[in-house]
């Protein structure tokens, strides 16, 4: 795969899967993508959630032999570990309650294609056993069958798991482990990306002001500045949501630092506002959007009203004690709002 080659098949996978950027890791990423997608080996994919893992695994099936068969995507910690081995591998009818009929499961729907396997580090150690049989032989069985099947089909999965620390503590299979990452591929976070994260703010100012038919939001400088040093820890994921907000409530605005500052929890903090939604980034509530909304601008309502009595050059002590009382009493209440939401 030559140089200019490799160049050209990177910018056409950007854009057929909308992939914004231009991070060395980034691209480095994608050519590893590519560069393993025509050998039918198993691919670990892993970074932190809302860096876009989900883009690889498509990358690999559309420039492999398998393209043209059945791509099927997992979310493995969305199934309850009760009828995850149905789902997976399928069932026959009357192996348990509600079993009316046989039913094929997803590896058996994808024989000749690739399973996507997201979140799997979520999978039980049962489950693992399982899915370790058939990337040794091919071979499972449905629940409630003891008649031995076969597929013929390319495993991609992906983690924000710390999977050596997994494997330590005895949650994730370290021979399954090993089958996984015959070849890893390493997303970066967004915070490592630089100027990529003004290219998708950009970005996803513009798209949500062509599907609304709304005035276009513009960022200053120093708006650029901001976003540039804050750490981002939802990625991507995050920046969308945040973007997506200030393009709905400001339309048409000039965005500043300041402004930028309004809709995140803490500019100078690393933890996750709690907006982020895991399940569907694309679409929120109008009345939990200007909840949210309403809180950002509470808070630096509060933060400006403490800033102006400390600015007062009476000294502290002549501050009334009942005013003193009541501010140091309201600001925790007012914290608390903040309080970090971990996403896994």
């Amino acid at each position: 795969m030559g140089i200019i080659n490799i160049e050209q098949q990177v910018k056409d996978a950007k854009s057929r899967f909308g992939i914004v950027g231009n991070a060395p890791a980034l691209i480095e990423a994608i050519q590893r993508a590519l560069r393993v997608a025509p050998i039918d080996l198993s691919v670990l994919v892993t970074g932190e959630s809302g860096t876009g893992k989900e883009f690889f695994p498509q990358i690999i099936h559309s420039n492999g032999s398998r393209k043209h068969a059945k791509y099927i995507a997992v979310n493995c910690g969305a199934i309850p570990e009760g009828t995850i081995d149905s789902e997976l591998f399928g069932h026959e009818k009357g192996a348990f309650t509600g079993a009316v009929a046989s039913r094929k499961g997803y590896f058996e729907e994808a024989d000749g294609g690739t399973i996507f396997l997201d979140e799997v580090a979520e999978l039980p150690l049962t489950t693992q056993a399982r899915l370790l049989r058939v990337l040794e032989s091919g071979e499972f069985l449905k629940v409630g069958s003891s008649t031995v099947q076969r597929t013929n089909i390319r495993v991609v999965a992906a983690t924000n798991v710390d999977m050596t620390k997994a494997v330590a503590e005895g949650r994730f299979r370290e021979d399954l482990y090993y089958r996984l990452s015959t070849v890893l591929i390493n997303v970066p976070p967004l915070r490592d990306r630089g100027n990529d994260i003004l290219l998708l703010a950009r970005r996803f100012a513009l798209g949500f002001a062509e599907r609304y038919h709304m005035p276009n939001i513009n960022f200053t400088e120093n708006a650029s500045e901001a976003m540039l040093h804050y750490r981002w820890p939802g990625n991507v994921r995050q920046l969308k949501n945040i973007i997506e907000q200030i393009a709905l409530f400001e339309a048409g605005q000039e965005i500043s630092a300041q402004k930028i500052r309004s809709y995140l929890p803490d500019a100078a903090s690393t933890f996750m506002p709690s907006t982020i939604d895991h399940d569907n980034s694309h679409s929120y509530s109008s009345e939990r959007e200007l909840l949210f909304n309403m809180i950002f601008r509470m808070r630096n309502e509060i933060d400006s009203l403490r800033h102006m009595v400390e600015s007062y050059e009476q000294p502290a002590q002549s501050i009334e004690p009942e005013m003193s009382h009541s501010l140091v009493m309201y600001q925790p209440q007012v914290h608390s709002l903040f309080k970090p939401e971990v996403a896994n």
